[in-house]
């Protein structure tokens, strides 16, 4: 893969990686206190509502300020200028290569989902699509129990506490997981050698 495409993807993975491993307190406590507010919003009002109040917040904030710093530049006959001026004369404009390094990786990223798929569900290999199957299975028994706005606010949660909780206690999950590869390579290997036609083609 081009250079040019690698280096902004890693960028943001690091910084990604540094919001959920609480880096910087501040900045993950924010994204994660406003990300489930918002969320938890979601389960009682229409997203419609929700975004609505949300900016009408923002602009009231905003608004707020504005006025409070013009009225106190006027009685303190002072000439600071707008109080957002720095932000204002900031370039928001994306650039045509920003743009394009983007829509290369997610075009990217979609032609990889859809060749898997597609070897999924044409059974390219009946063990990868057994698997597939058992998952959808899983699924659907999830979706049963949960909607999908509870299962976003879950992985949320577990988003910003699972690296964490890893981090701290690494070497009894690595073994817990370790101990879980071997028993699934196990049960599919006994399904390999009863199913007709299941092995892989390198064997």
């Amino acid at each position: 893969m081009d250079e040019t495409l690698d280096r902004p993807s890693a960028h943001w993975k690091h910084k990604v990686l540094e919001l959920l491993y609480w880096r910087d307190v501040r900045s993950s406590g924010l994204l994660f206190g406003c990300s489930l507010f918002l969320l938890l919003s979601l389960l009682s009002c229409s997203i419609i509502s929700v975004l609505s109040y949300s900016t009408l917040a923002l602009l009231s904030v905003t608004v707020s300020f504005r006025t409070y710093r013009g009225v106190l530049q006027a009685v303190q006959k002072s000439d600071e200028g707008h109080p957002f001026k720095q932000y204002l004369e900031k370039d928001v404009a994306l650039s045509k290569d920003v743009v394009q390094r983007h829509s290369d990786a997610v075009l990217s990223r979609i032609d990889g989902v859809l060749k898997e798929l597609r070897r999924l569900f044409l059974v390219e290999d009946l063990i990868d699509s057994l698997k597939f199957a058992v998952f959808l299975w899983v699924l659907t028994y999830v979706g049963a129990w949960f909607n999908g706005l509870t299962l976003l606010i879950l992985g949320l949660i577990g988003a910003f506490s699972g690296p964490v909780v890893y981090e701290k206690h690494q070497t009894p999950i690595d073994q817990f997981i370790s101990t879980l590869k071997s028993r699934v390579k196990d049960v599919m290997g006994q399904i390999q050698a009863r199913v007709p036609g299941a092995k892989k083609k390198s064997e």
